[in-house]
């Protein structure tokens, strides 16, 4: 369904929109505490599922199962595109076992 789907860094931040609309000094707690913040913001998630095409479910769903590291150096080209901290803050190393629960909570939510 998504073969002929590529993904883009704007693609990348809008799959994470929740994460980066937080002030980066919440984000960078959530990240060193591995905060599951998908289940505390399920309503949220579950909102956001309802308003999404079927088009858009696709490239969310390729966003979520595409490899963390993959992911986190999309994340830093983005950053050092646009300058937004919480970017900086999803690309560091130490944020992969915050990126890893909260995928796999989103994919919960989200396709099941």
């Amino acid at each position: 369904m998504g073969e002929d789907i590529k993904i883009t860094e704007d693609d990348v931040i809008d799959a994470l929109d929740l994460f980066t609309r937080v002030p980066s000094i919440i984000l960078r707690r959530w990240v060193s505490k591995e905060s599951n913040i998908v289940k505390s913001f399920h309503g949220q998630f579950e909102s956001y599922k309802n308003r999404l095409s079927d088009q858009d479910m696709v490239r969310v769903e390729m966003v979520m199962e595409m490899p963390v590291d993959e992911m986190q150096a999309i994340l830093k080209r983005a950053y050092n595109r646009t300058g937004k901290k919480q970017l900086k803050i999803l690309a560091d190393p130490k944020a992969k076992p915050f990126i890893i629960l909260n995928m796999e909570e989103g994919r919960k939510i989200l396709f099941n």
